[in-house]
C-alpha cells in the first residue's frame, strides 16, 4: 500500500492515480540510470488522449538504460490533498516523486495549460523557476505544438525541444549519458545540449526591449547557442506505437488512433498547424494495415481512429477504406476519419467506413463568404455545402456540427449575415427532404498565431465580436439551430500568450499565485487573475493580441526556423489582404515555401515542375 492510497476514497476519480494500467511499462528503478518522467499538464484523461506522449513513453523505454514514467495535473480534490499532507507529487507507475528523476519532460500544446506547469512542479516540490534550480534538481524540459514559440515559458524551463522529437531525443540521451558518467554539471550538459539542433536553451540569450515594449534585440550570449533554433523534422513517420497504456477510466478520445499522415499542404492562412507540420508525410497502406491489427489484438479496442490534419487527402483514402471495410467485416471494428473536407467525397467515405454509427458529422467552412474564405485561403463554396449537407441528411446523418470563426481579418458584418445564410440553406435542405436536422454551430475567436501568414493582424476587440455575436444570433432564429462560443476574454488570452515574449513568464507566475490553474476549463477559468497579473507588470494583454505588427518588426519567435520562411508568409499575408489564393502545392505547383529544404519529396515535386516548363 502506498501513502497516497489511503486518500483515494475521498477523490473522483481514483484510477487517474493509481498507474497499474495495461501496457504500462516498470522497470527496475535501482538498476536503470536514466530516469524520464513524461508530463502532460491537464487531466489524465486529456493527456491519455495525446499521441505524443505514447510515442515518448514507448521510445524512451525500448532502451536499455531509461525508464519513461508519466504524470498529469492532478485535479483540484488531488491536489489539496497532496498540498495539505504535503506528498510530492509522484510518477503513475512507481509512485516515485518527480524530485527523484533526472529529468521531467513536459508537453506543451495549449497556452492555457501554461500555470499547470508551475502548478505541477510546486506540487512535485520542486522551484519552478529555472534559475532557481540547483544540480540536485531534475532537468525541466519541454516539447510541443506551443514550443513553437517558448518565450512566454522561457524562465521556467531549462531546455526547450522545437520540432519534432522522434529523432532528437536520442542525441539527448547521448548527451545526458556523458553527463551522468562524467558527473558533470547542469551548466556543462546544456552547453553541450545547445549545440544539437532544434535544442533552445533560454538561459543562453539575451533579450532587450524598445522603449515602448517591442522586442530591440535576441541574441545568444554563449557560443554554444545557435542564432536560429532549427525545427526538427523526421522525413519518415515513425514506426506506429501499437502497444499503448489503456486506460482504466474513459479517456476524451478512447479509442486506437493510428496516424497515417502527418502535415497538411492547404494553406490556411489562420491554421499554425498546417506550417509547423509540414512536409506532408503519409505512412503507407500496408504499413496501417498492420498496426490497426496489432492495436487490436494488443489493446483490445473496437475503434480506431485514422489520425491526420486532413484525412482525406491521403492518397487513396477511398481504397484504403474498402479494404479496411473487408478485412473486418466479422470483427465489428469501427474506424472513424477525423478532419474531413466539406465535400460529398466526405459523406461517402464517411458512409463506406466498417461499422460506423451514425452520430453525426462535423465540418469547418470557418467564414461565411466566398470574399473572406479566399482572404483565410479556405475556398469552401455555397454549393459545395448544399450537395455535402444533402448528401449527409440523405445518409441518414441529422446531427450535423458547423464551425465558423469570428473577427477574421477584413470581416464585415455582412460577412456574418453570411454566416446566418449558410447555416439557413443548410437547414433547408434538410427540410425539404422532410429531415428535421439538428444543426449545431461553434463559433470561436480569431487568433493570430506565430508562424502563419496572419501573425501580424490584431485580434478583435470583445465590443465588437459581441456585436457581431448579437447580430448572428438575431440572424438565426431557428430552435433546431444551435449557436456556443468561447469566452472572447479566454481567446486573448489565448492570442497574448501565443504571441507573447519572454516578460509574461512573470505574469504566468503572478496568475498562477493567485490561484489559476485548469484555465481551459471554463468553471476554472478567473480572467480577473490574470488581470491583475498583467497589470502588476506593467503589461496588459492588448499589447500582445490587439496591436497590428509591423511586417518589418522583430518578433519574440522570430528566431525559430520552422522550415517555412518569413519571406513567404510575408506574400501570403499581403495575398490576404488582396483576397488571393493561394494553390495547393500537392497538386497544383510549388509555392516555394521553403520546406522542399527539408523534404526530398518537395524537392523533387519542384524540379518536375521546372523540367516541366
Amino acid at each position: 500500500m502506498t501513502l497516497i492510497d489511503k486518500y483515494l476514497h475521498l477523490v473522483a476519480k481514483p484510477a487517474r492515480y493509481t498507474g497499474g494500467e495495461w501496457n504500462s511499462v516498470i522497470k527496475d528503478w535501482g538498476k536503470t540510470p536514466l530516469k524520464f518522467v513524461l508530463a502532460y499538464p491537464d487531466l489524465y484523461e486529456i493527456g491519455m488522449s495525446n499521441m505524443a506522449i505514447p510515442i515518448l513513453y514507448e521510445s524512451l523505454n525500448r532502451q536499455p538504460d531509461v525508464l519513461a514514467e508519466r504524470v498529469f495535473t492532478p485535479w483540484p480534490d488531488m491536489g489539496n490533498i497532496l498540498k495539505t499532507n504535503k506528498i510530492p507529487l509522484f510518477s503513475l507507475e512507481t509512485k516515485h516523486p518527480l524530485q527523484e528523476f533526472d529529468v521531467i519532460g513536459f508537453s506543451l500544446g495549449y497556452e492555457l495549460t501554461f500555470t499547470n506547469v508551475l502548478e505541477m512542479l510546486y506540487q512535485a516540490q520542486i522551484p519552478v523557476w529555472a534559475a532557481e534550480r540547483d544540480d540536485s534538481c531534475p532537468l525541466v524540459i519541454a516539447g510541443g505544438g506551443s514550443v513553437i514559440n517558448p518565450e512566454p515559458m522561457a524562465d521556467f524551463f531549462d531546455l526547450f525541444v522545437v520540432g519534432e522529437a522522434e529523432e532528437v531525443i536520442f542525441e539527448l540521451l547521448d548527451c545526458l549519458r556523458e553527463w551522468q558518467n562524467n558527473n558533470a554539471s547542469k551548466i556543462e550538459f546544456l552547453r553541450q545540449a545547445a549545440k544539437i539542433p532544434g535544442v533552445y536553451v533560454p538561459s543562453f540569450y539575451k533579450v532587450e526591449y524598445e522603449a515602448d515594449g517591442r522586442l530591440k534585440s535576441f541574441e545568444p550570449d554563449v557560443t554554444e547557442a545557435s542564432k536560429k533554433i532549427q525545427r526538427r523534422i523526421v522525413g519518415k513517420l515513425p514506426v506506429p506505437v501499437t502497444r499503448p497504456v489503456v486506460p482504466f477510466i474513459e479517456a476524451v478520445h478512447d479509442r486506437g488512433g493510428v496516424e497515417i499522415q502527418r502535415g497538411c499542404s492547404h494553406g490556411c492562412r489562420f491554421c499554425q498547424a498546417g506550417t509547423i507540420y509540414r512536409p506532408v508525410r503519409e505512412r503507407p497502406h500496408e504499413e496501417v494495415f498492420r498496426a490497426i491489427d496489432e492495436l487490436v489484438a494488443n489493446c483490445g479496442y473496437n475503434e480506431v481512429s485514422l489520425v491526420s490534419l486532413s484525412t482525406g487527402d491521403y492518397h487513396g483514402v477511398g481504397e484504403l477504406v474498402d479494404k479496411l471495410a473487408v478485412r473486418y467485416k466479422d470483427d465489428h471494428l469501427t474506424v472513424s476519419l477525423p478532419s474531413l473536407h466539406v465535400d460529398e467525397q466526405s459523406v461517402k467515405l464517411v458512409d463506406s467506413l466498417p461499422a460506423h454509427r451514425k452520430t453525426g458529422m462535423t465540418f469547418a467552412p470557418e467564414a461565411g463568404s466566398a470574399r473572406l474564405q479566399r482572404c483565410i485561403n479556405k475556398r469552401i463554396s455555397e454549393d459545395t455545402l448544399i450537395r455535402t449537407a444533402a448528401a449527409v441528411f440523405e445518409k441518414g446523418w441529422l446531427n450535423l456540427k458547423l464551425y465558423f470563426m469570428l473577427g477574421l481579418p477584413t470581416e464585415t458584418m455582412e460577412d456574418i449575415k453570411g454566416i446566418a445564410s449558410l447555416i439557413e440553406t443548410v437547414s433547408t435542405v434538410g427540410r425539404t427532404m422532410h429531415k428535421m436536422p439538428n444543426i449545431r454551430v461553434t463559433l470561436s475567436t480569431f487568433v493570430p498565431k506565430p508562424h502563419t501568414p496572419l501573425q501580424w493582424v490584431a485580434q478583435e476587440a470583445e465590443a465588437s465580436l459581441n456585436e457581431k455575436m448579437e447580430y448572428l444570433r438575431h440572424l438565426i432564429p431557428h430552435r433546431s439551430v444551435k449557436l456556443s462560443w468561447q469566452d472572447p476574454k479566454i481567446s486573448l488570452l489565448e492570442a497574448a500568450l501565443s504571441r507573447g515574449d519572454r516578460r509574461l513568464s512573470q505574469v504566468i507566475y503572478k496568475a498562477w499565485q493567485s490561484g489559476s490553474i485548469y484555465d481551459a476549463w471554463n468553471e476554472h477559468f478567473k480572467y480577473e487573475n490574470w488581470q491583475k497579473a498583467f497589470k502588476s507588470c506593467g503589461l496588459t494583454p492588448e499589447f500582445y493580441a490587439r496591436r497590428e505588427r509591423d511586417i518589418d518588426e522583430l518578433l519574440p519567435w522570430g528566431f525559430i526556423d520552422v522550415g517555412v520562411t518569413p519571406a513567404f508568409l510575408k506574400q501570403e499575408y499581403k495575398k490576404a489582404k488582396q483576397g488571393i489564393e493561394t494553390g495547393d502545392c500537392r497538386y497544383g505547383q510549388c509555392n516555394s515555401c521553403g520546406i522542399q529544404r527539408y523534404s526530398i519529396e518537395c524537392r523533387e515535386r519542384a524540379q518536375k515542375q521546372k523540367n516541366t516548363k
